[in-house]
């Protein structure tokens, strides 16, 4: 069995409309669900994505206003990175950056790639990462829009950096239960003398990593808005995610058990540095209950939820986006 790559990670913001402001109108990603969090209904859960949502491409918000802020440290997911197709596309970017005023770093590389560094409202460290014909796991399909030339569209999620005291354990599970190998690491942009080591499942590439960011001089992180509050990586189908749920079990590593999503099934566990891990099935995606054409236009909910819909619409505040 091979995880074939990322397929969603999910924040928490304090303002979904703001949110909302910032994913589509400034990056140019499609929502192409809204819907609720299914184990809070009373708290919005926004899917951004390509122009198909294609799996390995979806940025996933969970709304709580009012939200406090995270404090970063260790135990934590601490950056995400969005793919671009060319070192041109940052240039593009740090220019529409500095239009919009949105805190951003120089363009600098990263595991010998070039990457832009960027905050989006609710402080989530963002990074744009250039893909420059380098092989592994495809990109998805930009969703065209007419401020940003779909050359330079963001196509998808990139490496995921995570932050501990101490790797091994996170390692040990990387290799020794999830299949992934050690590709190569690098500097740290920080300068704090420890290297970041790197991680790679399916065909490789910036769509299928992990970043290893050893830290033990921070204290650990506190999650808040802007705080990554998962990463799920993507199973290619049904059968083979029975065998993970069987695989976390035969580990002795505590997991939710099958979880029915209606878009994807997931589990859920922990990696020994506290860091929540998910599995998730490609399909059967989120066309099922809506037109590829109109994804995200209405409030969705998965057959399971709609007997509750008057119940759940009443109780969710109005979203004006």
């Amino acid at each position: 069995m091979h995880l074939l790559g990322l397929h969603h990670v999910s924040i928490l913001t304090g303002k979904a409309e703001r949110n909302y402001e910032f994913f589509t109108k400034i990056l140019g990603l499609r929502l192409v669900k809204k819907t609720v969090n299914q184990d809070n209904t009373e708290s919005y859960h926004l899917f951004y994505a390509d122009g198909e949502g294609t799996p390995g491409t979806d940025i996933t918000f969970f709304d709580i206003p009012g939200l406090g802020r995270s404090y970063r440290g260790t135990s934590d997911i601490s950056y995400v990175s969005l793919r671009v197709t060319t070192t041109e596309a940052l240039h593009f970017w740090k220019k529409r950056f500095e239009t919009f005023d949105i805190k951003h770093e120089g363009i600098q590389k990263r595991a010998g790639r070039n990457t832009l560094g960027f905050e989006d409202f609710d402080g989530t460290r963002l990074i744009l990462v250039a893909d420059d014909g380098e092989e592994g796991v495809r990109a998805g399909t930009p969703w065209e829009r007419d401020d940003i030339p779909t050359e330079h569209s963001i196509v998808g999620l990139g490496p995921v950096t995570l932050t501990v005291e101490d790797p091994t354990p996170t390692v040990q599970v990387l290799t020794e239960v999830m299949g992934f190998r050690e590709s190569e690491s690098y500097s740290s942009p920080e300068g704090n003398g420890q290297d970041i080591l790197v991680y790679s499942t399916g065909e490789g590439g910036s769509g299928a990593e992990v970043h290893i960011e050893v830290r033990p001089d921070l204290p650990k992180a506190r999650l808040g808005r802007g705080g990554v509050h998962h990463v799920a990586f993507r199973v290619p189908n049904e059968e083979e995610y029975n065998k993970w749920a069987e695989r976390l079990n035969q580990f002795r590593l505590p997991n939710s058990g099958k979880v029915e999503r209606y878009y994807f099934k997931a589990l859920y566990f922990r990696e020994p540095n506290g860091i929540l891990f998910e599995l998730s099935t490609d399909g059967p995606g989120f066309a099922t209950d809506e037109p590829l054409e109109t994804m995200g236009e209405e409030l969705a909910l998965p057959p399971f939820l709609e007997p509750k819909r008057a119940e759940i619409e009443r109780k969710l505040r109005p979203l004006e986006i």
